[in-house]
């Protein structure tokens, strides 16, 4: 679909600052056309998140115009976020003030680009945030290396309310206290909601500010969308803390400088927030845009600017794939399930549309348990559910499910307890978030717990079949679901009853086989099968969707029918099923082992279009074509 967008250029940030006298008419005009190009770069980009961008735009226009000193400069102060959604905004303010160069704006969530979460290969990026709670922490540390190194900056630290469900935030307070970091202020961005809805009906915080003062913070509090509110907080943090950390609560409004995706225009009752993440429909950012501009302008008026100059492009706005989504047809099948079997619970952490979960809250809401976003205390708490007989299904995003509670995993696999833990968001893409939102490393963080299967399906009858095994498998099973819609190609390769460590051939060919599991790596495979039999060569093509376990027997029948055996992977090549069927092979000692090769990632996975992430990690058909022939063409002639 083709549209215009418009954005301002950097010249008309240089007239709103030069024109504009009044410093808080000033931070209110430079937040709001950094809120114009933020939209801009979302529209274009197809995602991004709008809701905290805007809630944070006021706070983040204050310190950057008027708190911090020499903010780009190598020893000014430091400003990060620590819950990083609201990048896209930053960028737009940074790029306004030319500390980033103006053609980044067009290329959020692009290859080379801007990533879809703070990355410190970006210019004054102080730290890769987007996995939250950590950034409290990580800003203790700093201060504690300036010390030692004899330099003298302060550092400020945007944290949102949800984001403060993690318990590292809390782990972390009692520190700052202690080494009497005056030079620590923690801006809590206080919009209400977390993800798609209210924190009030997530885990309610109770009183943030009794809490902080509790660990011996200084507390202030204010309006966080009004300047001059801004200033007088943090006047009084200067006078009357300024010996020790202090927190300003900002009372934000999620969406705030526009009704169009302020919460504030939600109607009374209703639970979900739609502008969390994602493009919005294009007759919402036509509003919104015309809304924020004419704010602004009647701002310039008063100030006896002229109206602002904007530049309008053509954009083809990225195409919306097809497809059925695994978390959603997954999520249909527990529901159903659940309804004949009064073992089952639910636990989620945050990410109830993400995960599937909907018509399981409601049509079994009295199994169903929102932890927040508290991954470690969900898995114990499942362990706890799973002592008392019950079978608890624990969701999040397989980025944080797999790391964050790993010990807690861990625990409760020692005490064989079965649980299903099913992570979203699996692998390379989307790659549009960035790295703190790729799963490339779960099978090897997950596939030693002992009792633990991890499997991935490939479409949707593999996740109603996949589902049964975790109902009646007397192991634990982590459940990796890929997010993005499944294509033609996988979808139609349909299901057969699984067998523990056991692949199907999905594409018979020759004595060149490619093992290969889920949606994204079978699909390309599909593809590249296609490509090599334009050169004259027939790939086979397994479906092997048990990640940690292989069937001897099995392997060694495939071995023995193959001249070239490739193991293609949605995640790290280390410690993944390449490494579990190379070893394999060895132990089994099979005569005339086939050559063998691993493909997958070997580096930090890239930001940008899925067709960008595959291609530049070599996992597009085109690439493993070319990859398969340099292989297949010496075996031939052996």
């Amino acid at each position: 679909m083709n549209i215009s967008l418009a954005w301002l250029p950097v010249e008309e940030f240089t007239r709103i600052l030069d024109g504009i006298g009044d410093p808080h008419d000033r931070s209110q005009a430079f937040a709001d056309a950094s809120r114009v190009n933020a939209l801009y770069s979302i529209m274009r980009a197809g995602s991004g998140h709008i809701g905290s961008s805007f809630s944070a735009a006021d706070i983040v226009a204050w310190l950057l115009l008027n708190e911090m000193n020499s903010p780009f400069a190598d020893d000014g102060d430091v400003y990060f976020s620590s819950k990083g959604h609201d990048v896209p905004g930053l960028y737009s303010s940074y790029i306004g003030l030319g500390a980033l160069p103006e053609e980044k704006l067009h290329q959020l969530r692009r290859l080379g680009g801007l990533p879809g979460h703070p990355d410190v290969s970006i210019p004054h990026m102080h730290a890769n945030t987007g996995s939250l709670g950590m950034g409290i922490s990580r800003a203790k540390g700093m201060i504690l290396g300036d010390r030692l190194t004899g330099a003298s900056r302060r550092v400020y630290v945007l944290t949102g309310d949800g984001e403060l469900q993690e318990g590292q935030n809390w782990e972390a307070l009692a520190g700052a206290v202690h080494h009497g970091m005056g030079e620590l202020t923690v801006i809590v961005d206080h919009n209400k909601i977390q993800s798609d809805t209210w924190v009030t009906d997530v885990s309610d915080l109770g009183d943030l500010e009794a809490k902080f003062r509790a660990f011996g913070w200084g507390v202030l509090r204010c309006d966080g969308n009004a300047p001059r509110e801004l200033d007088t907080a943090f006047r009084l943090r200067e006078k009357q803390y300024a010996g020790g950390p202090a927190v300003i609560v900002a009372d934000t409004v999620k969406g705030a400088g526009t009704g169009v995706f302020a919460a504030t225009s939600m109607a009374e009752g209703e639970w979900r927030y739609r502008f969390h993440s994602g493009a919005p429909a294009v007759e919402d950012y036509r509003r919104a845009h015309d809304e924020l501009v004419a704010s602004l302008n009647s701002l310039l008026q008063r100030h006896g600017l002229d109206p602002v100059r904007l530049v309008a492009v053509d954009v083809e706005l990225p195409a919306k794939a097809a497809g059925p989504q695994l978390p959603q047809v997954y999520g249909r099948a527990l529901a159903d399930r659940a309804k004949s079997d009064e073992r089952i619970v639910a636990l989620d952490a945050d990410l109830v549309l993400d995960t599937g979960l909907i018509p399981f809250a409601q049509e079994v809401p009295d199994r169903f348990f929102e932890c927040g976003i508290a991954e470690q205390d969900m898995v114990s708490t499942a362990g706890g559910l799973a002592a008392r007989g019950l079978l608890p299904f624990v969701h999040s995003f397989s980025c944080f499910l797999h790391s964050r509670p790993n010990e807690q995993m861990y625990t409760v696999a020692s005490e064989h307890r079965k649980i299903v833990y099913v992570g979203s968001l699996a692998g390379l893409i989307p790659a549009a978030p960035g790295h703190s939102h790729q799963a490339v490393r779960d099978v090897s963080a997950l596939g030693a717990i002992p009792g633990l299967v991890v499997l991935e399906p490939a479409n949707s009858a593999a996740v109603e079949a996949a589902l049964d095994h975790c109902v009646e498998s007397t192991s634990s099973t982590y459940l990796r679901l890929v997010s993005t819609p499944v294509p033609a190609e996988a979808e139609e390769l349909g299901a057969e009853p699984l067998i523990l460590g056991r692949g199907r051939v999905v594409r018979a060919g020759g004595r060149a086989v490619a093992i290969g599991s889920g949606p994204v790596v079978l699909t390309q495979l599909i593809r590249a099968a296609g490509l090599l039999a334009a050169e004259g060569i027939e790939l086979t093509i397994v479906d092997l969707p048990w990640l940690n376990r292989v069937d001897s027997g099995w392997l060694a029948e495939l071995a023995g029918r193959s001249d070239v055996l490739f193991v293609v992977e949605n995640h790290y090549t280390h410690g993944g099923q390449a490494d579990l069927i190379a070893r394999s092979l060895l132990e089994l000692g099979v005569p005339d082992t086939p050559a063998f090769e691993g493909i997958g990632l070997t580096e930090v996975p890239k930001c940008g279009t899925e067709a960008e992430a595959l291609d530049a990690h070599g996992l597009s058909a085109r690439h493993l074509a070319e990859r398969f022939l340099t292989r297949i063409r010496p075996a031939a002639h052996q």
